[in-house]
């Protein structure tokens, strides 16, 4: 959908290679258990997209940013790497995930580590954990450290913390709030499961790195707050993007076995939607079996795309973008192109 041009990934990879090369040499003298931590920690930004970074480099240049006059703007680039970092590895501690991107992640690292020193399978899930949630908090932590060490003046600071503080918190509020909708007796209406799709994505995908370049290129308050009611609309089209791919696409696309979302029994905007349609009775038995295997995942598919939920929700991802697009109109000609680039790449997504 956007990614770095070579030499800003370059000046990217060096912010952060910067930071895990300093946090190794502090853990050193720390013991073998201090060194381990950090170097997961490590291992978990290797292979990412940096589109959070992209963004904020984007959103630089369109709005003309001068990288000569703004030699922070790599540190805060990769700043945003580090915060998705970080809400991965907590992700996949609260998914109990021990895998990403086919590798072992924090927690599955640390398990398996702490087997080899003879731990039983009790203690090593213990120590797995808590390494999980100890290399996120630090990477946190860097991600804030990064923008305050930037070679940045103070009136850009501030806001950069305005918008670091919000993407945090937003999305501690979203997460939970996924993770109670899916395991609170009754079903969440779709506004509460359209309101966490938003919160677990929009602002720390969007919205914030978008205006964090913005910031840095100078540009006014009036253009940075268009950014952020369309980095709004972008990130949940995007994660119900993500919620359709989840359902209907491909073992390619999902990164993860077709149909996982229904395998996994997912509270999703799409079931939401099926609910409230008259096939609902079917729909409900082919979900339940789902879990049991491919056929009836495909059968799953089938009910919920034949009772219309599924074009709901892509109309529904539709009349977002259009909102996107309504309001980008408002934006100067580069920032505009920029937005139309990324309504246009998450429409392509659509399974």
């Amino acid at each position: 959908m956007i990614s770095l041009p070579d030499d800003s990934a370059t000046a990217v990879d060096r912010a952060l290679d910067a930071v895990l090369t300093r946090l190794a040499e502090r853990a050193i003298p720390r013991g073998a258990s201090a060194l381990a931590l950090i170097r997961a920690a490590s291992e978990a930004t290797i292979g990412g997209k940096r589109f959070r970074p992209a963004l904020v480099v984007a959103a630089f240049d369109a709005f003309d940013g001068d990288r000569d006059a703004a030699p922070g703007l790599w540190d805060v680039a990769a700043a945003f790497e580090l915060l998705h970092t970080a809400f991965v590895i907590h992700d996949d501690l609260i998914d109990r995930d021990l895998e990403r991107r086919g590798m072992p992640n924090v927690g599955g690292a640390f398990r398996s580590r702490a087997r080899s020193l003879g731990v039983g399978d009790e203690g090593a899930e213990r120590i797995g954990d808590a390494a999980a949630v100890l290399a996120g908090d630090i990477l946190l932590y860097e991600a804030a450290r990064l923008v305050a060490v930037a070679d940045i003046g103070d009136d850009q600071r501030v806001p950069l913390f305005g918008l670091l503080d919000d993407a945090v918190l937003v999305s501690a509020i979203g997460e939970l709030a996924d993770v109670e909708q899916a395991v609170v007796p009754g079903e969440p209406e779709t506004t509460q499961l359209l309101s966490t799709a938003h919160d677990k994505t929009a602002v720390y995908s969007f919205c914030a790195p978008l205006a964090a370049g913005a910031v840095l290129a100078g540009a006014d308050a009036g253009d940075r707050a268009v950014l952020m009611t369309v980095g709004a609309d972008l990130g949940l089209a995007f994660q119900l993007v993500d919620d359709l791919i989840g359902t209907f696409g491909s073992e390619a696309q999902a990164g993860r076995g077709a149909g996982a979302d229904l395998r996994e029994a997912k509270r999703t905007p799409l079931i939401s939607l099926a609910r409230e349609t008259a096939a609902w009775p079917q729909i409900s038995s082919a979900l339940a079996l789902a879990p049991t295997g491919p056929i009836a995942v495909r059968a799953a598919q089938r009910e919920l795309h034949e009772s219309g939920a599924r074009d709901r929700l892509v109309a529904l991802i539709g009349q977002t973008l259009a909102s996107v697009r309504r309001r980008a109109a408002e934006l100067p000609a580069e920032p505009r192109a920029l937005i139309e680039r990324l309504a246009t790449g998450i429409e392509g997504r659509i399974p």
